[in-house]
């Protein structure tokens, strides 16, 4: 399988596995890797998620140029149809810690933006090179990328098409952390486990918010919060955290 899933305990790790061709995403891949989210998303045995490509050459160099963006050029579908995999519109409240080694560029890049988490090599290269072939990083990116990082930052990685490195790529707050590539992979296992060792009720809770208040009125994101929080403050991870507080305390 071009995509592969291993679960260890509560973290699940993602691989998208075609090393010989970069990493490359096939039409049928693109729906493997869709399907690898939502099925993570429904697994109450999943709390957290490292997303990696095989080998150290690439992450991800986005759709392959041979079969996926001829599919689209052809107007045969819609790119709508690879939402899941970009995880657009769809409510994986799951933590995802990306492991960049390598190339992660165009929809690899893009599929990068969707997780919450970035750990690269520092030889990783970035790049969104798609107005080099006349058309857009349409798969989250005109959405998110300038909400992740602001406008100046965001303008320049979109408009000169040019390829950054990791330390740019630091500097601009698009990757939490730079290290040597093979520790790029432990070290987001280690970040994915930490996080997975954590309420998931309240984890899930946050990155909801993250994702569902920011463009609010403030009014309605206040009143959103209070009902997120007050959910939070009555579960049963909540009854549980408390009486082991308390217990620690008479102690």
């Amino acid at each position: 399988m071009a995509i592969q899933v291993e679960q260890d305990g509560a973290v699940a790790t993602i691989r998208i596995a075609r090393p010989d061709k970069l990493n490359a995403l096939s039409l049928a891949m693109y729906e493997d890797l869709g399907r690898a989210f939502t099925e993570a998303a429904r697994d109450d045995r999943v709390r957290s998620i490292v997303l990696a490509g095989a080998g150290d050459r690439a992450f991800c160099v986005g759709a392959d140029l041979t079969e996926s963006i001829p599919a689209l050029a052809s107007d045969r579908f819609d790119i709508s149809a690879w939402d899941p995999a970009h995880l657009k519109n769809v409510p994986l409240y799951k933590p995802v810690v990306a492991a960049i080694r390598g190339l992660c560029v165009g929809g690899g890049f893009e599929i990068m933006l969707a997780t919450d988490i970035r750990i690269a090599a520092t030889d990783a290269l970035f790049q969104l090179p798609e107005p080099i072939h006349g058309f857009v990083p349409a798969g989250g990116t005109l959405v998110r990328l300038i909400r992740q990082i602001g406008h100046a930052h965001a303008m320049e990685i979109l408009l000169t098409a040019q390829r950054f490195s990791s330390a740019d790529m630091l500097t601009r707050g698009v990757v939490n952390r730079v290290l040597p590539a093979g520790e790029v992979e432990p070290a987001a296992m280690e970040l994915a486990a930490r996080i997975a060792a954590l309420s998931p009720t309240a984890i899930q809770t946050i990155k909801q918010a993250a994702l569902t208040l920011q463009d609010l009125p403030y009014r309605e994101a206040f009143a959103q919060e209070a009902r997120l929080g007050q959910a939070t403050f009555t579960s049963e991870d909540a009854r549980r955290g408390l009486a082991a507080f308390a217990s620690r305390a008479k102690s």
